[in-house]
């Protein structure tokens, strides 16, 4: 009786492919790892940043209108809030009409003075009369500029009455409310910028020496995932992070244990879109891979 050869595999030569397969993806892994590590420099210690600010009242007053709510998006120049302008309407008109009459004084001395000049350069009058008609009318002028300072101090007062936006951006807090009294100095609306994006990536001091302004940059957020965005090192900072902390380490006290510090580095964003900055928050965590050859 003729037996027919089995075709199935043998045990020993899946294990052979298996392990085989298995190599080849380590292989495959190491030479991923070897090429990222030989030509990049990467850090997960990064954040989006943008131009905020703490927009305060520049005159002091009660609120009669606050224009915005939180996270609205607002145009340069727009009113975000007004104070009550009553008062300084009113300092502004009284400072116009005061120079008004003072001008006029002015006017009516240095005709004078031209007048007696004539009269003293044909000996109709002394010298002292003309000394006095001259320093009059010097004396009157530089009051009417010291008025006019402070009338052009009275509408700038005014017009500070208005909380515009510095320019384009958003409103991402408010701590306005109608009534409320408004010092100068004291925080009202937190606002971010649409102008610019940019990252503030921390490397290892270890890694500074293949970091250089120019270098290409791809940026990955943690929020956009599948996203990448491309950029340039701007500039390298001067101080490593732990210089302008609040209580920097003292290594003179004799406890000193060795920490790699750790150098904030600029990154532009190249070609960022309307919609790539509203995407882009200020704070956001992003992870950045440095080409460094």
């Amino acid at each position: 009786m003729t037996q027919v050869p089995s075709s199935a595999t043998p045990p020993h030569s899946k294990k052979k492919s298996i392990v085989l397969s298995l190599g080849f993806v380590g292989m495959l892994g190491g030479a991923g790892f070897f090429y990222q590590s030989l030509f990049f420099v990467t850090t997960d210690n990064a954040q989006i940043q943008a131009k905020t600010v703490m927009l305060s009242a520049r005159v002091s007053g009660y609120l009669t209108k606050v224009n915005v709510i939180e996270n609205q998006k607002v145009k340069e120049g727009d009113v975000l809030a007004e104070l009550d302008s009553r008062d300084y309407e009113n300092t502004a008109v009284q400072m116009e009409n005061e120079v008004a009459s003072l001008g006029a004084r002015v006017k009516n001395a240095e005709s004078d003075e031209r007048r007696l000049s004539e009269l003293f350069k044909k000996g109709a009058i002394s010298h002292q009369q003309y000394d006095a008609a001259q320093a009059t009318a010097i004396e009157l002028g530089g009051k009417l500029k010291a008025l006019q300072s402070q009338w052009s101090q009275a509408r700038l007062n005014l017009e500070h009455t208005k909380i515009k936006a510095p320019s384009a951006g958003v409103v991402a807090r408010k701590s306005a409310e109608v009534g409320m009294l408004a010092s100068v100095g004291m925080p009202l609306f937190g606002f971010v910028s649409a102008e610019e994006r940019w990252v503030v990536a921390n490397f290892k001091e270890t890694e500074m020496s293949q970091i250089h302004p120019g270098a290409g940059v791809e940026i990955s957020v943690d929020a956009l995932p599948g996203k990448v965005f491309r950029g340039a090192i701007e500039s390298k900072s001067a101080a490593t992070g732990a210089t302008f902390t609040l209580l920097p380490p003292d290594n003179a006290t004799g406890n000193f244990t060795k920490v790699v510090q750790r150098v904030p580095v600029r990154i532009g964003l190249a070609g960022l879109s309307a919609s790539d900055v509203d995407d882009l928050q200020a704070g956001l965590s992003a992870f950045v891979k440095v080409r460094v050859r």
